[in-house]
């Protein structure tokens, strides 16, 4: 990209649906989006605008500032949907969350379907594989399992690894580590309990199933 959005394209991108990248604005705005490679058209009706990863990275980064590496988490506070991946303070569960977190893991499903080959939704797409430790989070809250709040062991934590496309969840409890394991090979995730040999603390590595 050779000059920065304008600031129409700019609020276009930053209104766009947090976890499919769908986008609302004119043809016009639409298509320039598209030229800079920001976005992509869906080729199947309703044939719906889409982030592509340079547009989720440019959404995630402050107008005119330069893009730098995707980032795991959206600040707090700002009203944009972001995955618990454990370790964050404040409230954790509660109605209003249930209902954004289900929200969201339909609108994931449904980015599946739209950007899977054959419309596949049993397995992760290009987004989950850009933002590993949020698709994951956002599959283990999803079905149910409490992230870890602030200090507190108790709960799951998913953390980056040095593996490429593969994320870490720590659980102290055995049984509900298990659940974790289960929960993202339900999700399409090849998971297993590895031992930490320094510490003997298990966890579970998982990465995104291709086929």
């Amino acid at each position: 990209m050779t000059r920065p959005p304008t600031a129409a394209q700019r609020h276009v991108i930053d209104a766009a649906d947090p976890v499919t990248g769908r986008l609302r604005g004119t043809e016009a705005q639409l298509a320039a989006l598209v030229k800079r490679g920001l976005a992509f058209r869906h080729p199947r009706p309703p044939h719906d605008h889409f982030l592509t990863p340079a547009g989720h990275r440019l959404r995630e980064t402050p107008a005119q500032a330069p893009v730098p590496e995707p980032v795991q988490e959206a600040p707090p506070d700002s009203g944009v949907f972001a995955a618990r991946i454990g370790g964050e303070e404040g409230p954790v569960a509660g109605p209003a969350r249930i209902r954004e977190v289900h929200s969201a893991w339909q609108g994931l499903l449904e980015l599946r379907r739209m950007t899977n080959p054959g419309g596949d939704v049993d397995r992760p797409c290009g987004w989950e594989r850009a933002h590993l430790v949020r698709a994951a989070a956002l599959a283990l809250e999803a079905d149910g399992h409490p992230p870890a709040p602030g200090t507190d062991l108790a709960g799951y934590r998913v953390r980056a690894t040095p593996q490429p496309e593969a994320v870490a969840v720590h659980e102290p409890d055995p049984e509900a580590l298990r659940g974790c394991a289960a929960t993202l090979e339900k999700a399409g995730w090849q998971a297993g309990e590895h031992t930490e040999p320094r510490t003997g603390v298990r966890y579970v590595l998982a990465s995104p199933r291709r086929a």
